[in-house]
């Protein structure tokens, strides 16, 4: 199952990847929402190889997940790779300058059964796909407006 979606962004490119590379706010926000999240590798800076694990309760179940960088090409690409017991994910930010001070960013999310169980839950999920879609779309949006009004006060407070 695949979910994509692309948001244009008002932030020269460097700067758009530079926040997609601020990880521990990815990891912040993950723990704010009841997840545990650890870093499981030793890299000071963004590169292939970076993992971590996170273990979280999704309907009534404890998750756990492993999430590797597998591709890292600054400043317009990166593909992460999730595995959990049931699920292999892959999730890609292609990044495209439009212009000096504005970056079209596509986001992808790939999820695919690896056992039975997890192949009835996303044929489930394909009955709603158009609900799943909007919600996701919306996500990124919000994200991506987020990015904008972080980038506009970090320069107005540099000027």
């Amino acid at each position: 199952m695949k979910f994509s979606t692309k948001e244009d962004i008002e932030a020269p490119i460097d700067a758009v990847f530079d926040m997609l590379c601020d990880f521990e706010s990815f990891e912040r926000a993950a723990m704010r929402r009841g997840a545990e999240v650890q870093r499981l590798d030793q890299f000071t800076k963004p590169a292939v190889g970076m993992k971590w694990q996170a273990v979280f309760e999704m309907r009534g179940k404890k998750r756990e997940v492993e999430i590797e960088m597998v591709t890292f090409d600054r400043p317009t690409e990166m593909v992460f790779e999730s595995r959990s017991s049931g699920l292999l994910g892959e999730m890609s930010f292609e990044l495209v300058p439009l212009s000096r001070k504005r970056t079209r960013v596509m986001v992808t999310l790939e999820v695919k059964p690896l056992n039975l169980s997890s192949r009835l839950m996303i044929q489930s999920m394909k009955l709603a796909k158009s609900s799943l879609t909007a919600k996701y779309k919306l996500r990124v949006a919000e994200y991506a407006n987020g990015m904008e009004e972080r980038y506009r006060r970090d320069t107005a407070s540099r000027a």
